[in-house]
């Protein structure tokens, strides 16, 4: 690259003297700037999450959630649902603080059941790493979530590798507050999920709370995050924000992951077919 001739007292380089591109990398508050040597390429962020060894007793493919103690997961917006009205099968992206894929969700069922049952329908969840491989199974039976109905309430079995249980996902009956208990493979009760009286809030996130089996302390949440007017109305698309102890034991963290899937089926499958 060269510099063209400039007006005499101009403070230019010299005349068809080569000019070596700079790179801001950053700059003090005195306006000084750090110049990048030639050859430098900003640092980037990996798309999915590196591979890290499998800690003594962790089931394989969760070692990626042993690093972390908040998930985001994004559902992907299906362009033939929000042309047709058709229910497609959901897929979900699950990532960590920084952005990086760390699962891929997708569910499986028929296109009857899907139109018939809405929201209440069953399904399995198939969730892969970042390498294709099926690391996690949710399987929802068909049940109801009504308060009039407590002898079949909503559960999900959550299977890590696929066929071995390693936690559950059981709805507790309550005349008016969505309650969930979290249970380990022995289906002893662990903690419990708490969620507000109403739902559905404009322009603001709905936690619900996972807390103690006294319901004393807070441990962690599971946020529906709002997405502004036009994705809340005319898609189905929900983001869900998960928090919870980086020290938690690994499998419940896998289980806390379900109990966010089963709560979006729940509770905003259906929102955007109310509207």
């Amino acid at each position: 690259m060269f510099v063209q001739a400039q007006p005499e007292g101009a403070n230019v380089p010299p005349v068809n003297v080569p000019v070596t591109p700079v790179y801001t990398i950053g700059c003090h508050t005195n306006n000084d700037v750090y110049i990048a040597p030639p050859g430098y390429t900003p640092h980037q962020v990996p798309m999915t999450m590196p591979v890290i060894q499998r800690p003594p007793g962790c089931p394989p493919g969760l070692e990626y959630l042993t690093q972390v103690d908040q998930l985001l997961v994004q559902q992907k917006m299906e362009i033939m649902e929000v042309l047709t009205g058709w229910e497609t099968n959901n897929q979900y992206l699950v990532k960590n603080s920084l952005g990086q894929q760390v699962f891929l969700a997708a569910e499986d069922s028929d296109f009857c059941t899907r139109m018939l049952c809405g929201p209440m329908r069953s399904f399995m969840l198939h969730i892969q790493d970042n390498t294709g491989q099926e690391v996690m199974t949710l399987s929802r039976p068909l049940n109801c979530s009504s308060c009039f109905f407590p002898c079949c309430l909503q559960e999900l079995e959550v299977q890590t590798p696929p066929g071995s249980p390693i936690g559950y996902v059981i709805q507790i009956w309550h005349p008016y507050l969505p309650k969930f208990l979290i249970q380990n493979e022995r289906k002893e009760p662990v903690l419990r999920i708490v969620g507000p009286f109403c739902d559905c809030k404009c322009c603001s996130d709905v936690n619900f709370e996972v807390m103690s089996l006294d319901e004393t302390s807070v441990i962690g949440r599971i946020s529906k995050q709002w997405t502004g007017f036009e994705a809340e109305a005319f898609t189905d698309a929900d983001n869900f924000g998960l928090q919870f102890p980086m020290d938690l034991d690994v499998k419940i963290k896998a289980v806390i992951l379900g109990a966010c899937f089963l709560i979006d089926f729940m509770y905003f499958e259906h929102n955007q077919r109310q509207e």
